[in-house]
């Protein structure tokens, strides 16, 4: 019984994994379709829309899978610093990370988005070395390293039209792929100072609920009331309704289920696996073909992902056990980028 267990555990890791390294090219895809299908010549999946609705959308969905956690027990426990800190990476990772990574993918590539995206696990070990004295060895400063090298490889070197020229070209997509990266590191860093104590579906609905609402009214001082014009469209809400449970919810509910008998040796390989699968699910719903620079830096990041992981497998041997993580720890395990 404890093998099947296992088994069913993995299974839901995997699909989890899957369904998080789709939502990059599901998302562009979705504002692809909303291209072909113009309201009075605007696009009614815009990625303003997709982030305010779809984000309406999953909250309304996983009310009923975290309602138990807004007792009025948990919510008493907490402290006015618990409050800020929760306001804090709610406005980070719930509203300014999705707008640049949405705006993200109208200027570049989804493989672009992925590749630099790497460069989160390296900004939140050096602030967890910093801020909370996270101990490291050799081989996971090696993996940072050659990680950092296959982002930055992949960010400043495009192709020439016949593929034979290497030149230097940093866009506007790939600045905000890397900035979303460094708030994401700083928001998990926050998260492990301060609300380590908090339940998962206080933060969940918390950020997602703030984080959404901040978004709106920053569109709205930015752009325009008539930026939003078409959040009413139900060509727009048919789409953000699926979304939201199977990118979302579904994508949650499968992470969460899975980290209960998952190892730290599981994980690690669901870390390493998800930019892979990023890239083929960009090929196979969007025909996007890695060009030689996204095949040296993706190499890079392999490799160096394989190192950082060998270096926390041979930390939890000597160390701590990790094969039973806390929530709040593996919840923060970098798989990128998670509909939300």
């Amino acid at each position: 019984m404890k093998v099947l267990n296992r088994v069913f555990s993995s299974a839901y890791l995997a699909l989890a994994v899957v369904i998080f390294a789709s939502s990059n090219s599901v998302t562009r895809r979705l504002i692809d379709i909303g291209g072909n299908n113009l309201v009075e010549g605007r696009n009614p999946i815009s990625p303003c829309n997709v982030l305010f609705v779809g984000n309406i959308c999953a909250f309304g969905l996983m009310v009923f899978v975290f309602y138990k956690h807004w007792s009025l027990h948990n919510l008493r426990a907490l402290t006015r610093k618990d409050w800020i800190g929760l306001t804090f990476t709610s406005v980070l990772s719930g509203a300014i990370v999705p707008w640049l990574i949405f705006t993200a993918l109208e200027q570049t590539n989804v493989t672009n988005v992925v590749l630099i995206g790497r460069i989160e696990p390296i900004v939140t070990l050096i602030l967890s070395v910093w801020l909370l004295k996270t101990k490291i060895n050799y081989w996971t400063v090696a993996g940072c390293l050659i990680l950092f090298a296959g982002s930055v490889l992949t960010a400043f070197l495009n192709v020439s039209s016949n593929q034979s020229m290497f030149k230097l070209h940093l866009g506007n997509g790939e600045i905000f792929v890397a900035i979303a990266a460094v708030i994401v590191a700083i928001s998990t860093v926050v998260s492990k100072l301060q609300l380590r104590s908090i339940p998962i579906g206080i933060i969940a609905l918390y950020r997602n609920f703030v984080g959404t609402w901040i978004f709106f009214v920053l569109a709205n001082l930015l752009y325009g009331a008539e930026h939003l014009a078409d959040v009413l469209s139900p060509f727009l809400w048919k789409w953000m309704i699926l979304y939201a449970a199977v990118i979302v919810v579904l994508g949650q509910l499968c992470w969460l289920v899975g980290l209960k008998k998952a190892s730290a040796t599981e994980l690690n390989v669901a870390s390493l696996l998800n930019p892979i699968i990023a890239i083929v699910m960009a090929y196979l719903l969007l025909g996007e073909v890695p060009t030689y620079a996204q095949y040296w830096g993706g190499s890079l990041l392999l490799l160096g992902v394989t190192l950082s992981s060998i270096g926390a497998l041979r930390q939890s041997k000597s160390g701590k056990q990790l094969n039973k993580l806390d929530v709040h720890d593996a919840m923060d395990i970098n798989i990128g980028f998670k509909g939300i």
